[in-house]
């Protein structure tokens, strides 16, 4: 697993590590590799559930998507078979629940991460931020579906629209988690809540249910092969543009963006 990622299998359960805390744990192709490998041998392993962790590095879970791997030549950051998608629709289909614990920062595609999971538990010192509109990214329709459908439309814009990291607390509020905690006893809160059903319950009728709840939540989301089109030629006006090799630029010499691109741009 390239020592980015560690895992324990213990009694039915994979607790998977992200190892990687002197990169902040970025989801780089290396890390979601890692991940993808990490999760399919749990399922191989008969496990009937797996926990995502971190080890942290001043204080941050996972950093999200790696910026010295996002593309500009034009192509987009977040189409389909680019590693950290994949890693999505790997927690999305495995048939077993896969369950975040957030002990530390998440910011960017790990929240993605997150809400990938069937479910979330947290450090009540932990923070939520989605970060795409910080570095001029078009986030992608998949994405930001997940965060409309946990947390409502309007809390899904606040995060997306102001970048701004929300708290444990809110995030419990607002659905985004299931439970908190105080760090040092999150291991008893798994073990409590989730880890000790998923043991005793039917791991055959868990499996069927969360194959049901991933058709389900498609079935509710559907479009247009038009309404699809549009979305997409809004996000490569703005994968495209320089506001986008601006937010990339100004990140690596680590200073604010001087973003010159209007709303009107995207007009057709």
């Amino acid at each position: 697993m390239d020592n980015v990622v560690k895992m324990q299998i213990e009694d039915r359960i994979a607790k998977i590590t992200m190892n990687d805390a002197d990169h902040f744990n970025c989801l780089s192709e290396t890390m979601c590799a890692a991940l993808i490998s990490a999760i399919d041998e749990a399922y191989a392993s008969e496990c009937v559930g797996i926990i995502i962790t971190a080890e942290c590095k001043r204080g941050v879970w996972s950093a999200g998507h790696n910026i010295h791997e996002l593309p500009t030549d034009g192509s987009d950051p977040l189409a389909y078979e680019v590693p950290m998608e994949h890693l999505l629709r790997k927690v999305q289909d495995i048939p077993i629940p896969v369950i975040a614990c957030a002990n530390g920062t998440v910011w960017g595609g790990a929240c993605d991460l997150c809400l990938s999971c069937d479910m979330i538990v947290a450090a009540d010192t932990a923070t939520f931020a989605i970060t795409p509109a910080k570095i001029g990214i078009p986030y992608n329709a998949s994405g930001i579906m997940h965060f409309v459908n946990q947390l409502g439309i309007n809390k899904a814009r606040e995060m997306f629209f102001t970048a701004n990291p929300i708290t444990a607390e809110d995030a419990l509020n607002v659905g985004l988690v299931n439970h908190i905690a105080p760090e040092d006893q999150l291991d008893a809160l798994l073990e409590e809540k989730f880890c000790a059903p998923l043991r005793r319950n039917s791991v055959l009728s868990v499996s069927a249910i969360k194959r049901q709840f991933r058709i389900l939540s498609k079935a509710v989301s559907t479009m247009s092969s038009e309404s699809f089109e549009r979305l997409n030629a809004y996000r490569a006006k703005v994968y495209r543009g320089e506001d986008y090799k601006e937010g990339i630029t100004a990140f690596f010499e680590k200073r604010a963006p001087q973003y010159k691109g209007k709303a009107s741009d995207l007009d057709e």
